[in-house]
């Protein structure tokens, strides 16, 4: 992708902080219809390697002559409400390649590790063209399940002797995997922790086992292995009719999110505070005031005060 290209796109991502719910995508010139992608989430706790892997991840796929979009989603600075950590920090091998194009969102206190504008922003880089499109969480443990609303195969990643993954496991993210990746395999215990995780597997769903691999992102091992199974995961799900399945599910999921968005945002500047004060004086319970000023709102009885 050329230089114009990559600032048109930096400058779309950054307008989806600032449209309504109900606004649609900025309008891209010559973009292609969104679907073609393949979406690669990865999440896991904090400090497993989780930037380290995709930066081996993307190599990889460069080599295979596929551009490569990245969302880092990063906890939101106190300071100025952005991503904490920049772009260009967190894998500086890749932001001098024309075929990769990397960028930081802040969570803005969502929860379930994503930024709220996440799916949007990868929408962007899909119609942009790349073929290959990694999302990577926050990394605030057991809560971090949305990716699996975010991605084709989703990325859970360990290190060996780490407790609070197989919580997170027990939590959670057992229900969202497709591929649990143990990175750090030169640390001690690491065929151990495999085990582990193995038979917690196990023990929970018999019928849904998501592969395991081991990886060390510092020294490329078992990364290109990783990648192959990635590919040969997406060409399976494809044929199979999974994948399609799965977008479905995502898209109707996305709808009811974006819808319930723009009701809360209308009724809000229709209804007013000063409404939901005067309800609340009234001294009927809770639901009864609430169902009231629904039904008002409904009705058209309210109009913008």
């Amino acid at each position: 992708m050329n230089p114009q290209r990559q600032r048109e796109l930096s400058r779309l991502i950054s307008r989806l902080d600032r449209l309504n719910p109900g606004e649609s995508l900025p309008e891209v010139q010559d973009g292609r219809e969104i679907g073609a992608a393949f979406r690669i989430g990865v999440t896991g706790p904090l400090g497993v390697g989780k930037s380290s892997l995709i930066n081996e991840i993307a190599r990889h796929y460069r080599r295979r002559d596929m551009t490569v979009g990245i969302i880092a989603v990063d906890p939101t600075s106190p300071f100025t409400g952005g991503a904490l950590l920049g772009d260009r920090i967190r894998m500086p091998e890749l932001t001098l390649d024309n075929g990769v194009f990397i960028r930081s969102l802040a969570t803005r206190g969502a929860f379930g590790g994503l930024a709220e504008n996440a799916n949007d922003a990868a929408d962007l880089l899909d119609i942009f063209g790349f073929d290959r499109i990694i999302i990577e969480t926050v990394g605030v443990g057991q809560s971090e399940v949305d990716i699996a609303g975010a991605c084709d195969a989703a990325l859970v990643v360990f290190e060996p002797g780490s407790g609070d993954g197989i919580q997170a496991m027990k939590a959670g993210l057992m229900e969202i995997a497709d591929l649990f990746v143990v990175n750090k395999k030169d640390m001690k215990g690491a065929d151990r922790f495999v085990l582990e995780l193995e038979t917690v597997m196990e023990m929970r769903d018999r019928s849904r086992s998501p592969a395991v691999m081991m990886t060390s992102a510092h020294n490329g091992e078992g990364v290109k292995e990783l990648v192959d199974w990635l590919e040969g995961y997406y060409d399976k799900v494809q044929h199979e009719g999974r994948l399609q399945n799965r977008r479905q599910s995502q898209r109707i999921d996305r709808i009811k999110r974006a819808a319930k968005l723009i009701i809360n945002r209308r009724f809000m500047a229709e209804v007013g505070s000063e409404r939901i004060e005067a309800a609340e004086k009234s001294h009927l319970p809770v639901r009864d005031a609430a169902r009231q000023l629904v039904e008002e709102f409904l009705s058209g009885q309210i109009i913008n005060n």
